[in-house]
């Protein structure tokens, strides 16, 4: 099969276009998948570039999330069957292989059927950010219907599914743009107020929006100085939650004085540490997502689709910046 790997660390350059062994079933719970499209994420960058979670297993495939076809199965699966359309989030981070490829095996445990109103490329668009939004304001934010919440970057891949739960889970909602093409996009998707943070103060202007002397609920997915800024948008008691680890330079006081409560997200742990109850939970947002999507109440936007083979120019995108939604590559194009 064809697939997209990885020997080393580096830029762009050290993703190749390779012909590979296709996979086969060696569990009884294995699925076999004909991947149609994968989705590419930030996250996909900074493996490249870094390098992966284990760092001793080159060639490394890459590509967290995908979306495509059964085509056998293990004969311990009761889930699936052949010819059944599915989508996912495993492997990817250098263990296990990722979905820049063509097929891929994977347990019938962490595996949902595919929303049947999106195409393979918009579903391949929604694990990751699903799974994170979903995780970030409902298990860690405990988002409540009528919050005033604050998502930062709106109009990412993250930051629009954040903006459509909130919405979805009767929250107003806030957010940071840079741009006016941009403002319309997260205007569109349910945004109540839409700051321009190149322009205006963040901070202030969040503070004039909310009606409760700020936010009950801040999603950080920035980082950097925009973390420690965000304190000050969170009311008394209220969460701030990030996806990026803290700088040990950050001034935690207004944080201290204000007596929040600041979680982490990192969606990637259950299957880095193998713990297979939060697995098969992030598997059952999949599911319940894909009823949200089939019955139209949330949306996912595709910036760009690309062949497998373009894998490196959709890398460069991301890391160039202001992309708006999610990149996905053809597996068969």
């Amino acid at each position: 099969m064809k697939a997209i790997t990885t020997q080393q660390a580096g830029g762009v350059e050290v993703l190749h276009l390779s012909d590979v062994p296709e996979p086969k079933i060696s569990q009884v719970t294995d699925v076999l998948v004909k991947i149609m499209a994968a989705g590419v994420n930030p996250v996909d960058t900074k493996l490249r570039s870094r390098g992966t979670y284990y760092p001793g297993r080159y060639p490394a495939i890459l590509g967290c999330d995908g979306a495509g076809v059964v085509m056998a199965t293990g004969s311990g699966v009761t889930r699936f069957r052949e010819g059944d359309e599915v989508y996912y989030c495993h492997g990817g981070i250098g263990g296990e292989q990722g979905s820049y490829a063509q097929f891929k095996t994977i347990s019938e445990d962490y595996l949902a059927h595919k929303p049947k109103t999106l195409s393979f490329a918009q579903a391949a668009a929604v694990p990751l950010v699903m799974i994170t939004a979903w995780e970030a304001l409902l298990d860690r934010g405990q988002l409540q219907a009528d919050d005033e919440v604050l998502v930062h970057a709106g109009a990412g891949g993250v930051g629009h599914m954040a903006l459509q739960l909130a919405k979805l889970h009767g929250a107003r909602t806030c957010t940071t743009v840079s741009d006016a093409t941009k403002a319309q996009f997260v205007t569109e998707i349910g945004a109540d107020a839409v700051i321009n943070y190149r322009q205006q103060d963040f901070v202030e202007e969040v503070l004039n929006w909310s009606k409760h002397g700020g936010v009950r609920l801040a999603f950080d997915t920035v980082g950097g100085a925009t973390f420690a800024q965000t304190f000050g948008t969170v009311r008394f008691y209220g969460d701030l939650v990030t996806l990026l680890q803290p700088d040990s330079s950050v001034d935690w006081k207004t944080a201290r004085n204000r007596n929040l409560r600041v979680s982490l997200e990192l969606m990637l742990s259950p299957m880095f540490y193998g713990l297979k109850k939060e697995q098969q939970h992030q598997r059952e947002i999949l599911e319940q997502s894909a009823a949200l999507f089939d019955a139209g109440k949330l949306r996912i936007h595709v910036a760009d689709t690309l062949p497998l083979s373009a894998a490196a120019r959709a890398h460069q995108l991301i890391e160039r910046g202001g992309v708006s939604g999610k990149i996905v590559l053809d597996t068969f194009s």
